[in-house]
């Protein structure tokens, strides 16, 4: 039984958008998948939509098997959801909003208070559990969008981008606890803008573009599919011209730095043994995007480049 099964899932809006356009999604139980796309591409509806938060043109969605329509309560109660937009009670204390929450979802107070107790020493917020939302800061209000999500114990947890404006040092720790958590068992979608989130937490990756999936496969698969990668180098000495580098694109970024794109069938000491053959001596190396963002880049560029049926489909 899959976490989330969705089955030619379509939305069309009143304004005749085709938000989604006839998906097909599994995320296996106990998975961590990405969930990436452009602004625009249908995420928020599909999100949307498992949610209950918006009503689906067509289609079928079934989470560990209970179908969005005819089980309703039952799909609720198995997921748990963090927005990207912060959507707490910042007047109230942070212990009230996480037992709040698990009272929506008929949790015992006894046992809320306990469980309050744990998500918020896992997530390091015990110390300010008797402090106004509004006086944490912003890493710290995300945390708590997590706590209280966890609150009723979901086996789906749903992260909408949930470290957007945290600093690496917090999301790094919101990374591990995320890796804990789904070690544990909870099943995690993640949809994310940073790139090189997706690539070290999860170990599957669904890319939608135009409302259809393009891209559904385990990370370590879809990142094959990447022909080459860009390195940016540095120069010991400028440089006015760039030699040719047999087997090897690249350009001058600056008269100390060179990009140059290599070949999945080449290796890199390759390339230092023709810039070293020119008499170019370099001081440091780094990938101009991570893998991830490259070969997403490259999907939805060529997706771009042909045609849109979608606004013919939306037609009357």
């Amino acid at each position: 039984m899959h976490a989330l099964s969705v089955r030619q899932l379509v939305k069309v809006y009143a304004s005749g958008v085709r938000a989604l356009d006839g998906i097909d999604l599994d995320v296996p139980r106990g998975d961590f998948c990405a969930l990436l796309g452009p602004n625009g591409a249908g995420k928020t509806s599909l999100i949307g939509i498992v949610t209950s938060l918006v009503r689906k043109t067509s289609g079928e969605v079934r989470v560990f098997g209970h179908d969005l329509d005819r089980e309703l309560n039952a799909v609720k109660s198995a997921i748990g959801v963090v927005p990207q937009e912060i959507n707490l009670n910042l007047w109230d204390k942070v212990s009230n909003i996480v037992v709040n929450q698990a009272g929506f979802y008929g949790v015992p107070p006894g046992r809320a208070r306990r469980r309050a107790e744990t998500c918020l020493r896992q997530l390091q917020l015990w110390d300010r559990r008797n402090d106004a939302a509004r006086t944490l800061s912003g890493g710290m209000k995300r945390r708590l969008m997590i706590a209280r999500a966890l609150m009723h114990e979901p086996a789906l947890l749903i992260l909408d981008e949930p470290t957007a404006g945290v600093d690496i040092e917090i999301r790094r720790s919101m990374w591990e606890f995320l890796r804990e958590i789904n070690a544990a068992g909870t099943t995690i979608i993640l949809t994310t803008h940073y790139l090189e989130e997706a690539e070290n937490l999860c170990r599957h990756v669904a890319i939608i573009d135009h409302g259809r999936v393009i891209v559904d496969d385990r990370m370590a698969a879809v990142l094959t599919r990447l022909q080459q990668e860009h390195f940016l180098l540095s120069l010991a000495t400028p440089v006015a011209t760039l030699p040719a580098l047999e087997g090897f694109a690249a350009r001058l970024v600056s008269d100390h730095e060179i990009e140059v794109a290599v070949p999945r069938s080449r290796h890199i000491n390759e390339l230092f043994a023709e810039l070293s053959a020119a008499g170019l001596q370099v001081i440091s190396l780094r990938n101009k995007a991570n893998r991830l963002e490259e070969l997403f880049v490259t999907l939805t560029e060529r997706r771009d480049k042909a045609p849109d049926r979608r606004s013919e489909a939306a037609r009357p």
